[in-house]
């Protein structure tokens, strides 16, 4: 379908993402709040994903790993605010390897005639920890994802005329 936009502007601490999937936005919700499909596109294909909790409510908790073909690990945590739908959901992001370091992420779906724009916005503490987390090469992660999940999608939505 295309590639994920990254946008982070010089000396605020946000980061906005957007990318466009050819299916509704019913599907993508339930591909971002079904523990079974989650862990069948998040992160990169190197990584497999498996997942502690997913208290998917206001104030549920969640928390997942990675891990690599050695065996390493790379835990992450959150906590949801509101109650999550099909028009988004809030929660915070920790990667525990740097404590103390949370992120505010919101998740929008915008559908329109069947496809569905999915769009972030993360607020960071600082700069700072907003440079960090682009340098890490969380694009290249969450493009590798959402084609993923472009791919989940796909096997999972109804045939189209």
């Amino acid at each position: 379908m295309g590639k994920t936009r990254v946008t982070a502007e010089p000396g605020v601490p946000f980061i906005e993402t957007e990318r466009e999937f050819d299916a509704p936005r019913d599907l993508l919700f339930r591909a971002f709040t079904d523990p079974e499909l989650l862990v069948q596109w998040m992160g990169p294909r190197k990584y497999v994903m498996e997942i502690d909790r997913y208290e998917l409510r206001d104030g549920g908790t969640w928390r997942y790993v990675h891990r690599d073909a050695d065996g390493n690990e790379f835990g992450f945590h959150g906590v949801f605010h509101g109650t999550p739908s099909s028009e988004g959901m809030v929660q915070t992001f920790e990667f525990e390897p740097v404590p103390g370091h949370v992120a505010l992420d919101e998740l929008r779906f915008e559908e329109r005639g069947g496809r569905t724009i999915v769009r972030t916005h993360s607020v960071y503490q600082s700069v700072a920890d907003r440079d960090a987390m682009v340098e890490s090469g969380m694009e290249g992660g969450m493009d590798e994802g959402y084609e993923r999940l472009e791919e989940l999608v796909d096997r999972l939505a109804p045939v189209r005329a």
